[in-house]
């Protein structure tokens, strides 16, 4: 099944802390239906000096989010469902609200 989606996509968080706030999807974890959004649902994690980090502390990262939690933004930035289409002999994504290919 086509992915709705996809790494590079621009984002509106619908639920949770950061609600109304877009984003750009960083990564897509697709077996646990999850996505990180740079900028988006930032936590706190406490890491012990490393070698590869030897000051350690507190560092903020983002944390995935799920899928339905999300929603592509189109053109207008506001939140819409994605449809697919054929294009010729191409299938491709395009935003409900607008008929845009995204």
């Amino acid at each position: 099944m086509a992915a709705k989606i996809k790494k590079g996509d621009r984002v509106v968080v619908l639920t949770g802390k950061d609600k109304g706030r877009t984003g750009e999807v960083a990564k897509v974890l697709p077996t646990e239906n999850r996505v990180v959004v740079t900028g988006i649902n930032m936590v706190q994690r406490h890491t012990r000096p490393s070698q590869g980090d030897p000051q350690g502390g507190i560092k903020n990262k983002e944390a995935s989010i799920h899928v339905s939690n999300v929603a592509i933004a189109d053109a207008n930035g506001k939140a819409t469902r994605v449809g697919f289409r054929m294009d010729g002999e191409k299938k491709v994504r395009f935003a409900k609200t607008t008929g845009d290919v995204i």
